[in-house]
């Protein structure tokens, strides 16, 4: 069954798929040791009508971007949840880009580290770090695209 994209089963699933996937948790071994490894994930409305959606406004910020904490280390995927107000969460890196970017990275269409190289991602944090992760970060891409998901836009 087809899980919804954005919403907090899809990042649920995301993390099951990152915690069975043995390549993810050999690469991102040393992710998180020594620093904070922690994401946030931000979504920003670029289709017309996702900013008045039901199922939008429900977990959305107060800017209007919807937000996922996504806790990472050592390999492995240790907690995901909906976040309401970034200052509210300890992490050490965001990924902020539009729905539809989200969307073609969850289909595959663009990858990790060419979407942040190429803008279609900002990164706030150590870009040096994701570099020297960056084989784990295609395996995380992986996984998701991995998951059957459904997109209301």
């Amino acid at each position: 069954m087809a899980v919804e994209f954005p919403s907090e089963e899809w990042i649920e699933e995301w993390k099951e798929q990152l915690n069975a996937n043995e390549e993810y948790q050999e690469l991102g071994a040393d992710w998180g040791k020594g620093f904070n490894g922690d994401f946030v994930f931000t979504i920003e409305p670029d289709v017309e009508g996702l900013a008045d959606d039901p199922e939008w406004k429900e977990f959305e910020g107060p800017d209007g971007k919807l937000r996922y904490f996504v806790g990472l280390e050592g390999g492995e995927c240790y907690d995901v949840h909906p976040v309401d107000d970034p200052e509210d969460e300890d992490y050490g890196f965001e990924i902020v880009g539009p729905y539809s970017n989200w969307k073609k990275l969850a289909q595959g269409e663009i990858g990790a580290i060419d979407s942040l190289m190429s803008g279609q991602f900002e990164l706030v944090g150590d870009m040096q770090k994701v570099m020297e992760y960056s084989d784990a970060s295609v395996a995380m891409v992986e996984c998701a695209t991995s998951i059957e998901t459904e997109f209301r836009y």
